[in-house]
């Protein structure tokens, strides 16, 4: 590096000497930077990081993807540059790479549809610096909703004192609780669910002294008591209709069984379970089929996007001596007429007992052409089951296929943004044990980007939290109501609802049942 021989001369002029001397080792070490820099090693890996966010497709809306470099180093820098040209460098110390959130909206803003490479140099002391190969952030045309709604809680069985509902943002790292347990009498709080993704109408039940079905409509909660004589179990999952009009609701009598094997921990199952509909307007209740209710066992009611098809999992009635391993579900669907209130013939799409597996939670895309669903070995809670996987079926060619999101921990439950570009689901590849929420670009069946999870302020909290992040929902906007609104909810007596169903529902007394004390 040399200067102009004009600008020499002027220095000359002013500093005679002196400013040689003093500048002649600032030059040196300014030389010496550059070649450093020009000589670094090239490593032909990628950085070690966690999480992982390496070539994701990202909405263009999402909080800053933070992340911890794994290597070892004494300062690092991290330089994003876009396709347009712009670019944002940080340089840290520490292991923690946290991007300013003005900066990183502005370039996600000015690369949408476009892609952001990463570039990582680190310097540890040694003569070369460390040179990593450069990932990519590939920014989606389309954003993803705004909120995700989730319950966070301890991954046992038994650990439910301490439990909340919890909307967090997903353009920034803001979080506000909906509903906290310890104001309900440390009762269960389970099951919110919201309809068309909208977050001024939403449910949720709570068991114990506060218990009941807690619908809130436009920042009004009524607390409601929906089981009725006729029906031999409470209401569990739920399902609104996109009029909002109706929720359907499995009817389930669920029990625990505990395995001695280390690699399984607890088995949850159905002794009942039956479809309910709900009319939220007239508060009347009933049972979906009429006619074949006591033959099967049906749970995790979903619609479809128009509210003309209804569906679910079905099981033949489990009789007295059962083998739960033998349990396998099946994906089913049935029509239904808002005009008349009244279901048709049950369909099967897929027979996954004939292949030696079983269906849970399916979620109908909202263009209607896709169900997502999570297949295991056998039974319906599969949250507990290693195997469990995601698969998809295209509805009007009936094809399945396993979708190349999974891992070899629990794949659980999901939901569809409103756009049905994205997909957030439950996943334990982590540690095997807490559930965490992923999200992954939706395009088609055939092309889904790579999953990753939800970014964090602070990268590190998911190695230190060891609560589970269970049933992920997408909501549009944010949810006005808060804890205090539920707690004085809790404390109205709940609205009854009527039965209006043309004949009972089957208890397990009854003789097809084989034992009473089901």
């Amino acid at each position: 590096m040399k200067f102009s021989e004009k600008r020499l001369r002027i220095s000359r002029m002013i500093f005679p000497g002196f400013l040689l001397v003093t500048l002649l080792p600032v030059l040196l070490m300014n030389c010496g930077r550059g070649s450093h820099v020009e000589a670094a090693v090239n490593m032909e890996r990628l950085a070690l990081t966690d999480p992982d966010y390496s070539e994701t497709i990202i909405p263009w809306n999402i909080a800053p993807m933070n992340f911890s470099i794994l290597e070892e180093y004494k300062t690092c820098k991290i330089r994003l540059s876009g396709t347009d040209g712009s670019s944002l460098t940080v340089n840290t110390s520490g292991k923690t790479v946290r991007f300013p959130r003005k900066k990183w909206k502005k370039l996600l803003l000015r690369n949408r549809a476009g892609r952001i490479s990463v570039e990582i140099m680190a310097e540890n002391g040694r003569e070369k610096a460390m040179k990593f190969k450069p990932f990519n952030f590939y920014i989606a045309d389309e954003h993803t909703d705004p909120y995700l709604v989730y319950r966070i809680l301890y991954p046992g069985y038994e650990a439910w004192l301490d439990m909340k509902i919890v909307q967090r943002s997903t353009e920034n790292f803001s979080e506000k609780s909906i509903v906290e347990n310890q104001l309900l009498d440390n009762n269960c709080v389970n099951c919110h669910s919201f309809a068309n993704n909208d977050p001024s109408k939403m449910l949720l039940h709570v068991r114990g002294t506060k218990s009941g079905t807690y619908i809130s409509e436009n920042d009004k909660i009524v607390r409601r008591s929906l089981k009725t004589d006729n029906m031999p179990a409470n209401t569990v999952y739920p399902a609104w209709h996109p009029s909002g009009n109706y929720i359907v609701f499995s009817s389930n009598k669920t029990v625990q069984a505990f395995h001695s094997r280390p690699e399984k921990n607890i088995e949850v199952f159905d002794l009942f379970s039956s479809l309910v509909i709900y009319d939220v307007k007239r508060n009347e209740i009933m049972n979906c089929m009429q006619d074949d209710s006591v033959e099967y066992m049906e749970t995790f009611p979903c619609w479809s996007p128009d509210g003309t098809w209804l569906y679910y999992c079905r099981t033949p009635q489990v009789r007295e001596g059962f083998d739960f391993r033998e349990v396998k579900y099946d994906l089913v669907r049935i029509p239904f007429s808002q005009q008349s209130g009244n279901f048709g013939k049950p369909e099967m799409l897929f027979n996954a007992a004939a292949a030696g597996k079983s269906v849970s939670f399916p979620a109908v895309s909202p263009d209607g052409r896709y169900v997502v669903f999570t297949l295991h070995d056998y039974g319906t809670f599969s949250i507990w089951h290693r195997e469990a996987d995601l698969y998809i079926l295209d509805i009007s060619g009936g094809r399945i296929s396993k979708m190349p999101i999974n891992s070899n921990e629990s794949e659980s439950y999901h939901s569809w943004s409103s756009s049905g570009r994205w997909l957030v689901f439950s996943s334990k590849r982590d540690d095997g044990l807490a559930a965490r929420p992923y999200l992954c670009y939706f395009h088609s069946a055939d092309s889904i980007g790579k999953p990753f999870i939800l970014p964090q302020k602070d990268p590190q909290v998911y190695t230190r939290m060891k609560k589970t992040f269970n049933r992920p929902e997408f909501v549009t906007g944010k949810i006005e109501t808060g804890p205090r609104d539920f707690e004085k909810a809790s404390r109205s007596e709940p609205v009854q609802a009527v039965w209006t169903g043309s004949s009972e529902l089957k208890s397990h007394k009854d003789e097809r049942y084989g034992n009473e004390k089901y």
